[in-house]
């Protein structure tokens, strides 16, 4: 069971790293515009490369998972990413986060814990 919980906690990681990059990058190509300059600012957008490269590491993983372990079991799992989720939006974006979206994360985590156990 731990790893289990430990391969999917890394599936998460990268997932939401994938995501976070993506909103990183996203905000480094300008205005969109259908130019050349604008897809080559896209396409040689470091932040953008690593995004892609973390949602693959992320789906190599979940397919691991998923030929190991019991779909059912596996899946419920993957919420702990709302949990890295909302936690990078507050620490690395600075984004308010609302007391209701806490409580929503602590009703999560228990509902993981009762899959887990």
């Amino acid at each position: 069971m731990l790893k289990l919980i430990g391969l999917v906690g890394l599936q998460s990681v990268l997932l939401v790293l994938a995501q976070a990059l993506l909103k990183i990058s996203v905000a480094l190509f300008g205005q969109f515009a259908w130019t050349w300059t604008y897809f080559r600012n896209v396409f040689t957008t470091w932040q953008f490369a690593l995004s892609g490269l973390c949602a693959l590491a992320s789906m190599l993983t979940w397919m691991y998972v998923l030929k190991r372990y019991e779909f059912s079991l596996a899946y419920p799992l993957l919420s702990i990413s709302y949990v890295i989720g909302l936690l990078t939006a507050h620490f690395v974006f600075h984004e308010a986060v609302p007391l209701s979206r806490w409580i929503g994360v602590i009703i999560i985590m228990i509902g993981v814990y009762f899959v887990a156990k």
